[in-house]
């Protein structure tokens, strides 16, 4: 009979102890700990591998991509891109269609001078470690004359790229062809006003229908509508220092904004028509409150679960003294 007790009180200390689901789920706010990473300056949650986030430092840091594990804030792996000589600018990354990896090298801190700017594009490694990766590099130009920007996103059905420029007087959103070609170069055009923005970054909801664009102070979503955006609703970001960076988690359900500097924080806020508190009131929705209308909050249950079956398993010992 201790066996099967055994193995009953092991699989209850299982159930009770695991991991709770938001936290695999990588919507929890976390601190990029690494102290490479100074100037995260983008972000992109992985499909692949829940709860890893994909970033990167702005400015000539090398081409390395981090990949950081939400749960502890530690980089799991570091990518190394060859083949895309010395980047100048790298301001965002998103992951497309197959898990593909769009790294934007389209910065320009000198006011929109360089004749063109780069697009980098790898796959997202299936084994999380340090390695290179061999990536394909694409020249982008503007049809209306250079410019600075911080906001690439890629539609996660069609694969094609999307530009938000920077300006303090509001942009525009920039459309690529419907597949970039690496040899010559890759013409973006405007397609839609993105006014009442400095954009810092953007992002895409996993179904494509929604586009989100972040300032440092403030956020505006968007109907995604084919690509002739409409406005949705301001949205009211966290006050994290100089916010850069925004991206959806893997379920939609989520926004979670990240900033620049040593140490610096990714904090989560309910994304727009998920069903959480109010986007606009800049406060995120508490995952204890989801559920069945206990009252008990996600650690205390846990908390309760394991106490009763550290009571059963003591009981159990007990019992089988008495008729040993």
């Amino acid at each position: 009979m201790r066996r099967p007790f055994a193995l009953l009180a092991a699989a209850l200390l299982t159930g009770a102890l695991a991991v709770p689901a938001s936290a695999a789920d990588g919507d929890e706010k976390f601190t990029i700990k690494d102290p490479r990473i100074t100037e995260s300056s983008g972000l992109a949650a992985s499909r692949q591998h829940p709860g890893i986030y994909w970033t990167h430092n702005d400015s000539d840091d090398g081409a390395y991509l981090y990949a950081v594990d939400s749960a502890t804030g530690e980089t799991v792996a570091t990518i190394t891109m060859s083949g895309v000589g010395s980047p100048r600018d790298v301001e965002a990354i998103s992951i497309g269609p197959d898990n593909q990896i769009y790294v934007g090298d389209i910065g320009d801190n000198l006011g929109g001078t360089w004749p063109y700017v780069w697009i980098y594009r790898l796959p997202e490694p299936k084994n999380l470690r340090d390695q290179t990766i061999k990536a394909t590099q694409y020249v982008v130009k503007y049809s209306d004359g250079a410019r600075d920007a911080e906001s690439l996103v890629v539609h996660p059905k069609t694969g094609r790229v999307y530009i938000v420029d920077k300006n303090d007087k509001g942009g525009h959103l920039y459309e690529g062809p419907a597949r970039l070609s690496p040899s010559g170069s890759n013409t973006f055009r405007p397609v839609a006003a993105v006014p009442d923005l400095e954009a810092t970054d953007a992002t895409l909801s996993p179904d494509g229908e929604h586009l989100v664009v972040r300032s440092y102070f403030g956020a505006i979503a968007y109907d995604w509508n084919g690509g002739e955006i409409k406005k949705k609703e301001r949205l009211g970001v966290p006050f994290l220092g100089q916010g850069e960076s925004v991206t959806y988690t893997v379920d939609g359900k989520k926004l979670m904004y990240g900033a620049e500097g040593a140490d610096s924080p990714v904090e989560p806020q309910d994304a727009p028509g998920s069903g959480g508190s109010d986007s606009s009131s800049g406060n995120g929705g508490s995952a204890a409150s989801d559920g069945g209308g206990d009252g008990l909050g996600g650690d205390l249950k846990t908390g309760a679960i394991g106490a009763g079956v550290l009571l059963v398993v003591v009981l159990g010992v007990r019992g089988m003294r008495r008729r040993g």
